[in-house]
């Protein structure tokens, strides 16, 4: 399985953490403790990712489609 770092964003909000990733409009969660949380949001971005592929994949399926990467500075 590939591995990709995007940006988690963490808020307290009463008993409840709310997170989402800033890169992925749609990747968004909450959990009562932090690390469920952050399971959470694993499980949702695996879940908006592959979604989103196999949407794309559909509607462009004669395409060429290739992997491409972007160095990003911090």
């Amino acid at each position: 399985m590939n591995k990709r770092e995007f940006t988690a964003v963490y808020q307290k909000r009463g008993k409840w953490f709310v997170a989402w990733l800033e890169e992925i409009p749609g990747v968004n969660t909450q959990g009562r403790t932090l690390k469920e949380v952050k399971e959470n949001l694993t499980e949702a971005a695996q879940m908006v990712l592959a979604a989103n592929r196999e949407l794309l994949a559909r509607k462009f399926s004669a395409f060429n489609r290739q992997s491409f990467s972007v160095p990003i500075p911090a």
